[in-house]
């Protein structure tokens, strides 16, 4: 597991958090814009103390995008 900083020096670009039908539209979508799509797990820990029995049982991940490099000729 990737910190946040390590995938922002990487060229990532983190867009949101979210689990189940919802995460995968969003993979599909960055994807067919040309987007690469990096996933990191999510610690229920790391919200609020309220939220964290919901989160824990979504299985969220953390939706990182970066555009491919350019290909060279």
């Amino acid at each position: 597991m990737a910190t946040e900083e390590e995938l922002i020096k990487q060229g990532w670009t983190k867009r949101f958090t979210a689990s189940g039908e919802r995460l995968k539209e969003m993979i599909q979508m960055y994807q067919e814009l040309g987007f690469e799509v990096h996933l990191e797990p999510v610690e229920a820990e790391e919200f609020p103390e309220e939220c964290q029995p919901c989160y824990a049982l979504q299985d969220c991940m953390t939706l990182y995008t970066r555009k491919p490099p350019l290909e060279t000729e």
